[in-house]
């Protein structure tokens, strides 16, 4: 998986005891050496780095470090108290900020050169509280009071492959009847949770601490997490296709091809597109949406990164960013964490050639996923697109799509060269038509400089 930071509440109020007659830094504790239990049945555990880290003020709130052994965690987990106050907010950007530390000298955000999303190291923040009254005013990760170099290029203070998972510990302070001990989940703990992809867990008892952990678990996936979000229909803009490229940019004349395989490049002839077999029929706007938004047209999903040997360490095509370098420029543009992927609901077929790898990438189960997957259109392929991307305002081409499995279990990213609608064709009359010897100082479709 990847670094797994714990961040304990150690503030007073962590001195409350439960029903049990246990104290909440107890129940923490306790919760911590059974996460680190459940995970430790994966195989893919023995790559996990554990780090420890509470509310007090630096440097006193770095208790373990990943370099650090297990018997150093535990023990430093063992003789943790509770005193000091609640401020959550600066705990967490101290939490990011630690785990950020050498990002940039590793050059793993590739500022200005695109998204590699194999370019990650993912993490997971495990925060750990009572929810007391913070004595800070606003909870949040914005990245303001970070004074981290680099940190200027990203607009928030985490990044896209780090998740925030929180245990809100609620344990009533008596013992109640037979019925479930029930509490107030907090909602700006829910959404700050949730803006990083990650899953808010209101816990009141001992059965609900264990179910929490058995789903937490679960959830520890390398991945990246995107932004989607439905285009509107006047955003489509209209490009200069060459005659012999239908509407979706496919040659006439169809292979029938099969892109669901764990291999990066297809299996058919050299250089031939594909539609996926005469079956494919575009639907165009086939599913139109509602008057009001839904949940599947703008919603945040995570995909899962699973490194294949055929493929370079970095992937093949990275995604765009959302501005056209300038070199003329001093400073590189902010970015935002998650990248804002805008997706065209007009249907269309896949378009790969042979040779020519892409990156394919399996998302998350989502709003966005279910609907695409109820359609039960398994060659419908939606263009995906980021904002900005052009090298005007006013254009923007795609640089993927997004096409369900042919049996319809899951919803798959697939990362071509940027504009592909229009560079495929190019290279395959490259190949084709020219033999790799192009006429000198020809443009595309036959017109010369």
């Amino acid at each position: 998986m990847g670094i797994v930071l714990f961040l304990v509440d150690n503030s007073a109020s962590m001195n409350q005891r439960a029903y049990s007659g246990t104290h909440l830094l107890d129940i923490a504790k306790t919760a911590v050496e059974n996460f680190v239990k459940i995970r430790s049945r994966d195989p893919a555990s023995r790559q996990d780095r554990y780090m420890l880290v509470t509310y007090d003020s630096p440097p006193f709130c770095f208790k373990s470090g990943w370099r650090e052994s297990h018997v150093v965690f535990s023990t430093e987990l063992k003789n943790m108290i509770a005193s000091g106050l609640s401020n959550m907010s600066d705990a967490l950007q101290r939490a990011f900020d630690l785990l950020n530390l050498h990002r940039l000298q590793s050059g793993i955000d590739n500022y200005g050169q695109g998204r590699n999303p194999l370019y990650l190291e993912p993490a997971v923040v495990v925060a750990i509280t009572d929810g007391g009254r913070s004595t800070s005013e606003n909870i949040g990760i914005d990245g303001s009071s970070s004074q981290l170099c680099g940190n200027e290029l990203t607009k928030e203070g985490f990044r896209w492959d780090q998740r925030l998972f929180m245990l809100h510990l609620q344990y009533p302070g008596f013992s109640t009847s037979s019925q479930e001990p029930t509490g107030e989940s907090d909602s700006n703990l829910s959404q700050l949770c949730e803006m990083t992809g990650g899953r808010y867990y209101l816990v009141t008892s001992s059965k609900h601490l264990n179910q929490s952990l058995e789903s937490l678990v679960q959830k520890l996936q390398p991945g990246v997490v995107l932004q989607f979000e439905k285009m509107p229909a006047s955003g489509f803009i209209a490009q200069n296709i060459p005659e012999n490229i239908s509407t979706f940019g496919i040659r006439d004349s169809p292979v029938p091809m099969e892109i669901d395989s764990d291999r990066r490049t297809p299996t058919m002839d050299l250089f031939r597109y594909s539609n996926g077999g005469n079956e494919f029929t575009g639907s165009g706007e086939g599913t139109t949406a509602s008057p009001t938004t839904t949940t599947w047209e703008k919603c945040r999903g995570m995909i899962y990164v699973r490194p294949s040997k055929a493929a370079p360490p970095g992937g093949h095509w990275p995604i765009p960013e959302s501005y056209w370098p300038d070199t003329n420029a001093q400073t590189l543009v902010p970015r935002s964490v998650h990248p804002g992927i805008l997706f065209s609901c007009e249907d269309s077929p896949p378009l790969v050639i042979d040779k020519l790898p892409f990156d394919k990438y399996e998302l998350e189960a989502s709003p966005l996923t279910r609907h695409i997957l109820e359609r039960k259109l398994p060659q419908a392929c939606w263009k995906v697109f980021i904002a900005g991307s052009g090298k005007t305002a006013d254009s923007v081409y795609p640089f993927g799509y997004l096409k369900p499995s042919s049996n319809l279990q899951c919803v798959n990213l697939l990362v071509m060269p940027y504009n592909y609608v229009i560079a495929l064709p190019l290279l395959d009359d490259l190949v084709q038509k020219y033999k790799m010897k192009p006429a000198r100082g020809r443009k595309p479709n036959g017109k010369n400089d």
